[in-house]
């Protein structure tokens, strides 16, 4: 993913909704959310070069989501894939902060990346910080920076959430939310080593260039009776809305 807004213990109904959108080349093969024939425990998109996930539930309602840090200064050449972080939490059975302890000690191992890590309870971690996060109740944004870096498509994400989130709300509505393609001027932005033209391109929720743009956007909530709606909208190089997936269960008693 490269852009996730969610809210944690906010809600009277739900102890997490998210919303999320992720940006990728055209090129790279991926398939849409379903449960995974290897791992029928885990329901996510897949990456189908490295065989990870950018975010996945499992059936114990085990949530893993990973973004990219954008530095393009920095880029490792034979980095292990940032898809296998999310991909071991779901498959095991560490807690979340103990979890991200672990990462933290193998992060320079990857390429700049963020990760978010829910059970019982959530963190976060990033090989461009020397410490992880137990997050709170709270309304957060997370792009290709550290969590909540005021990035403007962050607080604007954000806000928009929290508008949504105070009435009646439907998936499509968490979806509406990421559909913004709105640009930002540079001197609002960061310099992370692309140029000003792409770095105004990247600035927008949705993204859309030749080669590389908003593949897929993913709404989840996860109620406090540990009901999972998980619903994913596709995108084309078109643009266009390819196709609508959902799942709903309940996550499975341990």
């Amino acid at each position: 993913m490269c852009l996730i807004t969610f809210a944690y213990h906010t809600h009277p109904k739900y102890k997490l909704i998210l919303a999320a959108n992720r940006d990728e080349f055209y090129r790279r093969p991926s398939a849409k959310a379903d449960w995974w024939e290897d791992h029928p425990e885990i329901l996510g998109g897949r990456d189908l070069q490295a065989m990870g996930t950018w975010m996945g539930i499992n059936k114990n309602g085990r949530l893993a989501a990973v973004t990219n840090y954008r530095d393009l200064r920095n880029i490792k050449e034979n980095a292990q894939s940032r898809g296998e972080l999310t991909t071991k939490f779901l498959l095991g059975d560490a807690t979340p902060e103990d979890y991200v302890k672990e990462v933290l000690k193998e992060g320079g191992n990857y390429n700049g990346f963020n990760l978010l890590v829910l059970d019982q309870a959530m963190a976060y971690v990033s090989n461009y910080s020397d410490q992880t996060f137990d997050l709170n109740f709270g309304i957060y944004g997370l792009s290709n920076a550290l969590l909540d870096t005021p990035w403007p498509k962050v607080e604007q994400s954000k806000q928009a959430l929290e508008y949504v989130i105070q009435k009646k709300f439907v998936m499509e509505d968490l979806f509406e939310i990421m559909q913004d393609e709105q640009t930002y001027p540079k001197k609002n932005l960061p310099d992370t080593g692309l140029s000003p033209e792409m770095e105004k391109a990247l600035s927008a929720m949705h993204i859309r260039t030749a080669d590389y743009g908003t593949c897929c956007t993913t709404a989840l909530t996860i109620d406090y009776e540990g009901n999972v709606h998980f619903a994913e909208k596709s995108f084309g190089r078109d643009n266009k809305a390819q196709e609508v997936v959902e799942y709903e269960f309940t996550t499975e008693s341990r």
